[in-house]
């Protein structure tokens, strides 16, 4: 067998040029906005507004370090912090809980149950959002950090339930025989041995509840009136009316309010993508 085909790779396999030119344009489309809205804070509202597509001529931090010195966007960064903790610790746990239930016990309407949870990736919160700012309303809970977390725990249970069943259901039965002749219940199978054997699909679910969190706009606007318990999608909105004028402070405090959630989404990008594929193979 000569060199040449030796090295011959198989058809199909590497993407041509038309592919990897639409990779690269999707990836442009996608990042720009943010490079934008980042270099934008580093720049004067004359530079702007002479040339909007220049890079920062000379650059000047005073937007970002007047957005930093306000009490106002500490606040509000405070309080997106305790909703995304808060949200993304009832979703992982519950639906840890009940994904458990499906994956590795056998009752009626088993089926029925995670059909229903399938259903809720279809039924988005913006649909709901009139009877849901009702509900919230009778149970006293306008104006209050927990009208927002405890919908957002509801709505992000039929993702996370979606990806961990496959993840528990690839668990060995024999290990859960092994952990029951050694005489550990069933809580005990649970917490030692379930948990970190599906920490891949725990770890993504959690990620996609905390970014998910950070960005909910929607429901905080219907459901917080105060400043005080503003979370930052909020807060940008208000700071962009009050300094409709400063363009380049606004952009200062856009780029500082989706940072955390940017930064956090990039560290981990790796575990969500090897948590999804696991899914899926399971």
């Amino acid at each position: 067998m000569s060199a040449t085909t030796i090295s011959r790779k198989p058809a199909g396999r590497d993407g041509g040029p038309v592919t990897y030119f639409v990779a690269l344009l999707l990836v442009g489309v996608c990042v720009a906005p943010v490079v934008y809205i980042v270099l934008g804070g580093f720049r004067t509202n004359a530079q702007i507004t002479t040339d909007p597509a220049a890079l920062p001529d000379p650059w000047v931090g005073v937007n970002y370090m007047a957005v930093l010195k306000s009490s106002v966007f500490w606040g509000e960064f405070a309080n997106s912090l305790i909703v995304a903790l808060a949200s993304t610790a009832g979703i992982v746990a519950l639906g840890l809980m009940v994904s458990f239930v499906i994956a590795r016990y056998d009752f009626r309407f088993k089926g029925a149950m995670y059909s229903l949870f399938a259903a809720g990736l279809m039924f988005p919160m913006v649909i709901a959002i009139t009877p849901l700012y009702l509900v919230i309303k009778d149970l006293g809970l306008i104006d209050n950090l927990l009208g927002v977390i405890v919908p957002q725990i509801a709505f992000g249970l039929p993702t996370t339930v979606i990806i961990l069943v496959p993840f528990l259901r690839a668990i060995p039965n024999e290990i859960e025989e092994a952990a029951a002749l050694d005489g550990m219940s069933r809580l005990g199978f649970f917490f030692r041995m379930v948990i970190p054997l599906s920490l891949p699909g725990v770890v993504t679910v959690g990620i996609l509840a905390f970014v998910g969190s950070w960005n909910n706009y929607l429901l905080p606007l219907y459901v917080l009136n105060s400043q005080a318990n503003f979370t930052l999608p909020l807060g940008v909105q208000v700071f962009s009316s009050q300094y409709s004028t400063d363009t380049a402070k606004v952009l200062a405090f856009t780029s500082l309010a989706m940072l955390p959630a940017l930064v956090f989404f990039s560290v981990f990008e790796k575990r969500i993508v090897g948590g999804l594929t696991g899914a899926v193979k399971g």
